[in-house]
């Protein structure tokens, strides 16, 4: 029964970042904690985070600017490099704060996203978009500021965001695999979230253009803020 929830859950919020773009990662990491254990958290949803933006990438293949790729990854590689080290130093009873806080941040901190809407180099980029998902496993493409400057067609948007965080999140699944964590304990959940999550991103590549996305993004930062309160409440 649990699997069949997870798996609803992956469905509905890779729609909903087929749909607008962003938002879905989010939610996904702030409502895994009701589920899985703190050591289980990131790793899995990392790679159900691959499955929903590679699909997503595939489907729109067509649109994807791959001029700005290399740049993205070698500022992954290092960012992802420096996280994990600071990770190994860090409790993993934490986590839950660490995310419920970021996600509020990036939500309603108009100072905290100024400062991050600076970083617009793709090298910069990739050091912290990737680089940040370690510890707090989902960190909203922070490259779709630098995008929807350059690209002004959503298609195009959306796609190319997906490969960028394709990478973030392989990268990620990397590191932990790297520090030990068995993905093999939670492959049915896992299975059944990938199928979920790329079930998704069909249907919310065809319904991106059929909805009002500003009304959706509103609806999902009020669940985002009750979910993130609800992480950081759990350590207090």
């Amino acid at each position: 029964m649990e699997e069949l929830i997870l798996g609803l859950i992956a469905f509905s919020t890779s729609v909903i970042t087929g749909t607008v773009g962003l938002g879905g990662g989010l939610l996904l990491i702030a409502i895994l904690p009701s589920f899985l254990p703190l050591n289980a958290l990131i790793p899995v949803h990392g790679l159900t985070q691959i499955s929903s933006n590679v699909s997503r990438a595939y489907f729109g293949y067509k649109d994807i600017q791959y001029s700005v790729v290399p740049k993205f990854f070698i500022g992954s590689l290092v960012g992802v490099g420096l996280f994990a080290f600071l990770l190994n130093l860090m409790s993993i009873k934490y986590i839950p704060f660490f995310i419920g806080t970021y996600i509020l941040l990036s939500l309603w901190s108009r100072t905290f996203n100024e400062k991050i809407k600076k970083y617009e180099n793709y090298y910069i980029i990739g050091f912290f978009q990737s680089g940040l998902s370690v510890i707090v496993g989902a960190t909203g493409p922070l490259a779709i500021t630098k995008l929807l400057k350059e690209f002004e067609n959503n298609d195009k948007v959306v796609a190319t965001s997906a490969v960028l965080m394709s990478i973030t999140h392989i990268l990620k699944a990397l590191v932990y695999l790297h520090f030990g964590f068995v993905f093999a304990d939670y492959l049915p959940i896992i299975m059944v979230m990938i199928t979920g999550s790329i079930f998704g991103s069909y249907v919310g590549t065809k319904l991106r253009n059929k909805i009002d996305g500003k009304k959706l993004f509103l609806v999902l930062r009020i669940l985002l803020s009750i979910m993130a309160l609800k992480s950081i409440l759990t350590i207090l």
